[in-house]
């Protein structure tokens, strides 16, 4: 099973200037130029197909310089809580995996045909 990957975008233009683009360029490696044009065109995507904790990591650095973020697991298509905490399980939009094994929400056990079969595979945090 593939574990699930998790998006970065920025949400609304923020007021972090020169620090903002530093930090943008940090996370992506484009240029500054290219970070400018990021910064511009939101809501933007600055990192795709990302681990959690890589996600996690990038959009604190961003707040941290005033840039708005959110991070979005592409399997279940939630938004991650500003403090990092793991989701409630509901609701959920994926037809395709179990609740329980999206890595962003706060499930320690699973009912699926998988789990029954192998054991938990690929709970939580």
């Amino acid at each position: 099973m593939e574990d699930p990957a998790f998006t970065v975008l920025v949400t609304e233009s923020g007021n972090g200037g020169q620090q903002a683009l530093r930090a943008v360029r940090e996370v992506t490696g484009l240029s500054l130029w290219r970070s400018k044009l990021l910064l511009g065109s939101v809501p933007a995507v600055v990192l795709e197909q990302v681990p959690l904790d890589a996600a996690v990591v990038a959009a604190r650095r961003l707040r941290e310089t005033g840039v708005p973020t959110t991070v979005r697991c592409t399997w279940c298509d939630r938004s991650v809580p500003r403090d990092e905490t793991p989701l409630d399980p509901a609701p959920y939009a994926s037809s395709y995996w179990p609740t329980a094994h999206c890595l962003a929400n706060s499930l320690t056990s699973c009912d699926c045909e998988i789990c029954s079969f192998y054991g938990p595979v690929g709970l939580t945090l």
